[in-house]
């Protein structure tokens, strides 16, 4: 006999994504439970964007030291490669979720692990290790955010290669001596930039280039910067063949003919929804599909009371940007539940605006990209008519007291009929903190004639913006 149990609503995925919307529904005075088959707490806690940083962060510190005489002297090893390991292991809380478990009583939230999947409209069945199932029954509202997962792509041999995705790279027990990436993209280039440091021969094989999706200056730099750290760096280069042998050694063939001995290969060429198996076919959509949503991330063409948060829908595929869909979502189920007034214009609250043109992101390569909004390309295919303003960052006071030789580069694109900033980039050391500056003025769609009024401290690297804004004229 199955159990039906009810609630307001029902999340498919405990990611952080999930977690948040669950939250917000709680808070709004609904009950909730989270689906859960594997880890509470997602991809993000356990194989990406902490341990990943945390990989990153002892290199990074590391570089800035041997920057600045007097702290450089005063470093005399290298990495300490398990110790690096192993705060990556604390901060993935070694792969155990009892504090994320925890979280969720507290605020409210029942839990049921195990595979959740749409058995009909409102009706979530979850069928647990033990093979128990129970169904969950929605009051108001579904919502799928069951993230994405690594593409691996159709190279002959490749999957019988054992390759590495994400989650292999982000948890490794080990070093490579020889790691090969296919890809170029965000996590290509975080990945060779942290293995590089830590001891690895690394190769990328990038296709499309390096970071091709950000301003060219700023892939450039990166490109250099990995060379200069002995990174094999082979733009325009395609995996055509994968074999790995009986001694474990992996030999990749380029289109070129080109060859590549490994130890390890990362695979890192995008992303595939996890909707493959979540009973999309019983409401007429299709499985492994990504999910097309509304202004309120309301499900178009399942009904009044599916929505889907976080990659699944496609919109942005990072998860600062997943939670704010998830307040957005909580937010108008609660809303919609309690017959309020639904704000769904543009800037609304139940409106994930940001997701169009306000998109905040840091890349934690060597240099650090951090970018919001458009970049040049993105603004002229979208028919705005801009000026792009550039500045050299190592050219500013405080970048200059920050290390010695700082490069680095700042990009402001203006919207000429609005005189308002669209797009920004920075790319160089430890810009990640200076983002947000740029994020509000872009969301706040500030004036540059009220901006010469936001004088920046000094000798601050923020002074880059009192000089783009100079660069431009008043």
């Amino acid at each position: 006999m199955t159990t039906t149990i009810e609630y307001d609503v029902v999340v498919i995925g405990a990611g952080p994504v999930g977690e948040n919307v669950a939250d917000r529904v709680v808070r709004g005075g609904l009950t909730a439970a989270v689906v859960e088959r594997e880890l509470v707490g997602g991809e993000c806690s356990y194989w990406a964007c902490m341990p990943t940083k945390a990989l990153l962060r002892s290199a990074s510190v590391l570089r800035a030291a041997r920057q600045v005489p007097g702290a450089r002297e005063a470093v005399t090893g290298d990495l300490d490669v398990p110790a690096v390991l192993g705060r990556r292991d604390s901060f993935a809380s070694h792969w155990k979720d009892d504090g994320q478990v925890s979280w969720l009583e507290s605020a409210g939230i029942a839990l049921h692990r195990g595979q959740g999947r749409i058995a009909s409209a409102r009706v979530v069945e979850v069928t647990g290790a033990d093979g128990v199932t129970t169904r969950l029954a929605a009051r108001h509202a579904v919502v799928v955010a069951t993230g994405s997962s690594a593409l691996l792509p159709d190279v002959p041999g490749l999957r019988d290669a054992a390759p590495w995705t994400s989650r292999e790279a982000a948890s490794a027990g080990s070093v490579p001596r020889r790691l090969a990436i296919i890809g170029g993209g965000v996590v290509a280039a975080e990945m060779a930039t942290a293995f590089s440091a830590l001891g690895s021969s690394v190769t990328v094989l990038a296709r499309d280039g390096v970071l091709p999706s950000v301003e060219p200056f700023a892939g450039e730099l990166v490109t250099e910067s990995l060379r200069a750290a002995g990174v094999s760096v082979r733009v325009g280069a395609e995996a055509v063949s994968v074999h790995r042998d009986d001694s474990g050694t992996v030999d990749i063939t380029t289109a070129d003919g080109g060859r590549v001995e490994a130890d390890e290969v990362l695979v890192a060429i995008g992303r595939t929804p996890n909707t493959r198996d979540i009973g999309l076919e019983s409401i007429g959509l299709a499985p492994g599909a990504w999910l097309a949503v509304d202004d309120t991330l309301r499900v178009v063409g399942a009904g009044e009371w599916l929505y889907a948060a976080g990659d699944v829908n496609r919109r942005v595929l990072l998860t600062h940007q997943g939670k704010y869909q998830a307040r957005a979502v909580g937010d108008v189920i609660v809303a919609r539940a309690k017959g309020q007034e639904v704000q769904d214009g543009r800037w609304g609250r139940h409106a994930a605006t940001a997701d169009e043109r306000a998109v905040p992101q840091v890349i934690f390569t060597d240099p650090e990209i951090a970018s919001v909004g458009l970049t040049a390309a993105a603004a002229e295919a979208a028919g705005l008519r801009t000026r792009v303003v550039d500045y050299d960052l190592g050219a500013v006071a405080g970048s200059s007291l920050h290390a010695d030789g700082y490069r680095g580069h700042a990009r402001m694109i203006v919207d000429e009929d609005r005189k308002v900033i669209v797009g920004f980039t920075l790319a160089g050391p430890d810009v990640a903190e200076l983002i947000h500056a740029a994020t509000i003025a872009v969301v706040g769609e500030v004036p540059l004639d009220r901006l010469w009024h936001a004088v920046p401290a000094y000798p601050t690297v923020s002074e880059v913006w009192l000089r783009l804004l100079e660069t431009y004229g008043r």
